[in-house]
């Protein structure tokens, strides 16, 4: 028992009496300590029932002597000694019992002594008996019967000793008092024995009962000692007090730490004083100051109540939690509580708020944050009738910028664009960071149409602007797309879905530009949604199909090569442009199962034509990338029996801008499989040099936009020509010239020194059972190639 509820104390009381007893075993800790108690004070007990049983025996001998003679007398002593001593021996062994456990033989030894003193106690009683009247029975008796009361009285702890007294004394006196054919008197003395054994049962269970109280009281009160101890131990937790007055008082160590000062120079100072700082003399209190201070007038209970404290000029942050206290005759007497110092917890909590809501890298709002502010703005401008609005802007070029300087730089410049971005911002609009290199802006009051598209052309201008970032200076632009709220969308959602769309529309033109959200660009995103279901399952439903576009020799105009080019017939939508699907499998990056696909069966049909023929296949940046891209090659080598040197890798250099070395790498394992490389659409990318020093191409592709311009005497498209070629040259490079559409152009490219040429004038592209019928027909030269 640790503890006095009322189920605990109703089972207390009803203690079985082999317990209280002391027959049966203890069942708890509690239990045990009481039977040690019982005999621990059955040992200390012993010079008192000596005492006691001396005067019995004085009275004894006094009231026997006459009748019994002085040697009965002299023998009865000699007895009682004896016993004396027996329960003297006994009781030392019970002593012990404080430094060990108790036994079964510690029963015993308490039931043998009481036994042995009954015994020699009867004696006197029976003596009587038979030499006396009974009237003198009655008189040895009764100082029989007194001693049987005082060991009910002095002894509770041990009713057993006074039970086997009673009844063996009480039993003795009955039999000699029927001896002597006094029924009455034998009914008083069984009566009286009854009474005490009962008596002395009862008194033992309510002095145990009391005992184990006592003890759980005292449990108790160790436990909260302790507690205590150990709470006001705790540096970050104390005890603090206040009288009627509201000044401190019983000040604890650790809550005299806490104000910065010695106990005695608190005790009795006026506790909101010490609290308030500066404030104390102005009265200008922080709010949750005056909220402490309301709390305690009203004396009201409080639990953690965060309070801004100034301690010794510094602000800190402290919970606490009081409560009114009253004295004995109900009279409020102050406020008692704890305490503790939560300021750098405070602080931590702020961070991680701040983390949730701002950007690490460039301290502006994140999503969470501008999810809230669109919210807020969208529901302003219901309340008051007026538009918001909301911008996402994204960096053009700025992937160019992370994949050739890496994201250290990367990160420079996000943090520089983030800066010129707030330069922008005024008290109606804020800007965060999305992710990447993605922003947005809310616009609160967007009521005007212009505010719009004059802070998104600012922007763009602004982040246009050169950046010199560890010693690189660096272009970048912007793109904005813009949703005005509610008019185009009356939750965050459907805001942010909108200005997305506006935005794809804004770079899908080209970038560097604002593009306003409408209606149709729903239109566009639903169809591309389609557009993208249907490619999934473009493969397995057999709709792509391969046009081979013939590459001739710019001397002879013999055939030379087929560029493989894929097209789409959906039985969905159509015919649909490569220049519309293309893209969009590389968006998703379905261009690699795409790719892959027209690696095959490039494969199995350029192994139908003549040996001299080639097939040249165009591999995206995506498919490069990919880690098994070079077994991929040999799959298809394989499956079809194609030699190596038949197969040319088509790349632009746009490859080079994400991933350059694993594309490099990439690119050297298929070249030293055998096949060859060219270079596609040089000079409109981001042409550099170092990419011809780095990878042995077999050809240059010479765009058609030059071909056309020199067509048409662009003295700048002509000297681009002649120095692409005459770069190939000093490389040992061919150069293929793209999109000639007559015999001048061809002749004019022929006399620039291409190697080989490509345009609908020598043919386009075309079927593959029509490639079989141009093999199967001889052509002269000079002569074009139709199906």
């Amino acid at each position: 028992m640790s503890g006095t509820n009322p189920k605990q104390a109703s089972e207390v009381e009803r203690l079985p009496r082999a317990m209280v007893l002391g027959f049966s075993a203890p069942k708890s800790g509690d239990e045990s300590s009481l039977r040690t108690m019982q005999y621990q004070q059955f040992a200390k007990s012993g010079l008192l029932r000596i005492l006691l049983q001396a005067l019995g025996a004085v009275l004894t001998a006094w009231a026997c002597f006459k009748i019994t003679g002085p040697l009965l007398i002299g023998v009865w002593s000699v007895l009682l000694v004896a016993a004396i001593a027996f329960g003297l021996r006994n009781t030392k062994k019970l002593g012990e019992i404080e430094f060990r456990s108790v036994e079964r033989s510690d029963v015993r030894r308490q039931l043998s002594t009481m036994i042995v003193t009954s015994f020699v106690w009867c004696m006197p009683i029976i003596a009587i008996s038979i030499m006396g009247s009974a009237s003198d029975l009655a008189l040895v008796w009764g100082i029989v019967a007194c001693l049987m009361v005082a060991a009910a009285l002095f002894q509770p702890f041990a009713p057993l000793s006074t039970i086997v007294f009673a009844s063996l004394t009480g039993l003795v006196g009955t039999g000699c008092a029927v001896y002597l054919q006094r029924f009455d008197i034998a009914l008083l003395f069984l009566t009286f024995a009854s009474i005490v054994t009962v008596g002395a049962l009862k008194h033992g269970r309510t002095f145990m009962v009391a005992h184990l109280a006592r003890v759980g009281v005292a449990e108790q009160e160790e436990v909260v000692s302790m507690l205590l101890r150990e709470f006001e131990e705790n540096q970050a937790d104390w005890l603090w007090q206040i009288d009627v007055s509201r000044r401190i008082r019983s000040v604890s160590p650790r809550f005299a730490y806490a104000l910065g000062r010695l106990p005695e120079q608190v005790e009795g100072q006026p506790f909101l004083q010490q609290i308030a700082g500066e404030s104390w003399e102005s009265g200008e209190f922080s709010p949750t100051l005056r909220d402490l201070a309301e709390r305690i007038k009203s004396r009201e209970n409080f639990s953690n109540l965060i309070v801004l404290v100034v301690i010794n000029g510094e602000e800190r942050w402290w919970e606490l939690s009081g409560t009114p206290i009253h004295d004995d005759y109900g009279a409020y007497a102050g406020f008692r509580g704890v305490g503790s110092d939560v300021t750098e917890q405070r602080k931590s909590n702020e961070k991680i708020a701040y983390l949730a809501r701002y950007d690490t890298l460039t301290g502006l709002p994140n999503r969470l944050m501008l999810n809230e502010a669109l919210r807020d703005a969208l529901k302003f401008s219901e309340k008051w009738r007026t538009r918001c609005a909301f911008l996402m802007l994204d960096l053009d070029r700025f992937k160019a910028v992370n994949d050739s300087l890496g994201h250290m730089v990367g990160d420079q410049m996000l943090a520089e664009v983030s800066e010129r971005l707030k330069d922008l911002m005024d008290e109606n609009a804020i800007c965060g960071r999305l992710g990447g290199d993605e922003f947005a802006i809310v616009i609160r009051d967007a009521s005007d149409r212009q505010v719009v598209d004059k802070l998104a052309r600012s922007m763009i201008s602004r982040l246009s602007q050169p950046y010199d970032i560890d010693n690189h200076t660096l272009y970048v632009g912007a793109s904005v797309g813009s949703a005005i709220g509610p008019r185009d969308g009356k939750t965050v959602e459907e805001l942010m879905r909108n200005a997305d769309l506006a935005l794809y529309r804004a770079k899908d033109d080209g970038g560097g530009a604002h593009f306003q959200y409408e209606p149709t660009l729903h239109k566009h995103a639903e169809e591309r949604r389609q557009l993208e279901a249907s490619l999934r399952h473009a493969i397995a439903k057999e709709e792509l199909v391969l046009n081979y576009q013939p590459v001739v020799d710019a001397n002879n105009e013999q055939l030379v090569s087929f560029e493989a080019l894929v097209r789409w017939n959906s039985r969905d939508h159509g015919f649909v442009s490569p220049g519309k699907f293309i893209p969009l499998a590389e968006d998703t990056r379905l261009i690699v199962p795409i790719g892959t696909w027209v690696l095959e069966e490039a494969c199995r049909e350029a192994v139908k034509w003549p040996p001299h023929v080639r097939v040249a296949v165009n591999v995206s940046a995506e498919q490069l990338i990919e880690p098994d891209f070079t077994t991929t090659v040999v799959r298809a080598l394989s499956a079809s029996g194609l030699q190596a040197h038949r197969l040319e890798i088509e790349v632009t250099e746009s490859i080079f801008l994400r991933d350059a070395d694993i594309a490099s790498t990439a690119l050297q394992q298929v070249m030293d499989l055998g096949c060859t490389v060219a270079l596609d659409d040089f000079g409109t990318g981001y042409s550099s040099l170092g990419y011809l020093r780095k990878l042995s191409f077999s050809t240059i592709k010479v765009d058609r936009t030059f071909v056309q311009g020199a067509a048409q005497k662009s003295a700048e498209s002509i000297a681009i020509i002649r120095a692409v070629v005459a770069m190939a040259d000093s490389l040992g490079m061919s150069t293929t010239a793209e999109g000639v559409e007559d015999a001048e152009e061809a002749e004019m490219v022929r006399t620039m020194g291409c190697t080989k040429i490509q345009g609908y004038y020598f043919g386009r592209p075309m079927a593959a059972d029509d490639v079989q019928d141009i093999f199967r027909q001889p052509r002269r030269p000079r002569e074009r190639i139709s199906a």
